[in-house]
């Protein structure tokens, strides 16, 4: 059987399991010459209540999500890697990355930290990768 992955989604949070998430990532990227997308999820449902009463979190989220991006990025090109794609979306980490980014990239493989930066969320309704691999059409891969 040939699997031959030409487009790989990453999520990434900042976490450490999204770091060896990234590692992975990059080398199955190197490895079957794939195109990597580098797909942060900015949860806004989390900061909607607090924003009335602070106004910059939304931007300082952005900033946040530019910056990650653009590490990785770098990353990602100083390794040898032509093809790297930055994505910002905004909504459930858990819903728009198996469904909408993995969509409109045509991902043939996600690749996801086991534990992401949001603890609370995962005790109550479960893990962001969990869901991933609930929902995707496509194939994924869980980093621990």
């Amino acid at each position: 059987m040939n699997w031959d992955y030409k487009n790989i989604v990453v999520a990434i949070d900042g976490s450490d399991a999204a770091a060896k998430a990234f590692e992975r990532a990059l080398s199955y990227a190197k490895q079957h010459n794939a195109r990597l997308i580098l797909a942060h999820v900015v949860d806004s449902r989390t900061f909607a209540t607090a924003e009335a009463y602070d106004r910059t979190l939304a931007e300082r989220a952005d900033e946040y999500a530019t910056e990650i991006l653009d590490r990785y990025m770098d990353e990602a090109k100083a390794a040898g890697l032509q093809d790297v794609v930055r994505h910002v979306e905004y909504g459930s980490p858990k819903v728009k990355i198996a469904k909408d980014v993995a969509t409109k990239f045509e991902a043939d493989l996600i690749i996801c930290g086991a534990t992401g930066l949001n603890a609370v969320e995962r005790f109550l309704i479960g893990s962001v990768s969990e869901n991933v691999v609930r929902q995707s059409k496509c194939d994924v891969l869980v980093v621990r």
